[in-house]
């Protein structure tokens, strides 16, 4: 397979449409797998820019680490951290608010043509919990620039975006630490 990759055209190898990726499913690794992308994309010098939709309040590693990739990656975390759970004390229509916020730099950035890569992180999160509408999700999806990729994670991907994407992958947990008893780890969970 390697042999013919490296000997097919470059047109082949480099194609101007963009994909809808989505990443989904009650397993962990949706964000991480997004991440890969945007690792790989930075390797080739093509920007990326990440939208998070929920995960905003708190400190995770990828706050610093993405540092390391600028200017190619930008991360931009806009949530107020999970929803309803984890000590959560923010009124839901704080995370509406803030989730529709999230909403608009999406937009901007998908329109903005700076971009060769757009992540929504936990964007179907967002519209499962009912913080934003999944009509305007569907409209960024159809109205996203040709050329551009777009990736949306979180579990609960709808049927409607399913059915708009290029690729779409299920993480399945077969097996989780947390289940057992084990806390969340710095560098592994967040």
């Amino acid at each position: 397979m390697l042999i013919f990759l490296l000997d097919a055209p470059k047109s082949c190898l480099m194609t101007k449409q963009g994909l809808v990726i989505v990443y989904t499913g009650k397993g962990k690794g949706k964000t991480t797998a997004a991440l890969g992308i945007a690792l790989r994309a930075v390797g080739y010098k093509h920007k990326v820019c990440m939208i998070q939709f929920i995960k905003g309040s708190w400190h995770y590693g990828e706050m610093t680490s993405s540092k390391r990739l600028e200017p190619e990656f930008e991360l931009t975390a806009v949530g107020k951290g999970f929803v309803g759970i984890m000590d959560d004390k923010s009124p839901i229509e704080d995370h509406r608010m803030i989730a529709r916020e999230a909403l608009s730099i999406a937009r901007e950035k998908i329109n903005s043509k700076k971009y060769d890569i757009v992540i929504l992180d936990e964007i179907n999160y967002a519209v499962n919990l009912g913080l934003i509408n999944l009509d305007e999700v569907i409209d960024l999806i159809q109205k996203k620039p040709a050329n551009l990729n777009l990736v949306l994670t979180g579990n609960y991907a709808t049927d409607e975006v399913i059915n708009l994407a290029d690729l779409v992958t299920e993480m399945r947990e077969i097996k989780h630490p947390f289940k057992s008893g084990t806390k969340a780890r710095k560098g592994i969970d967040f």
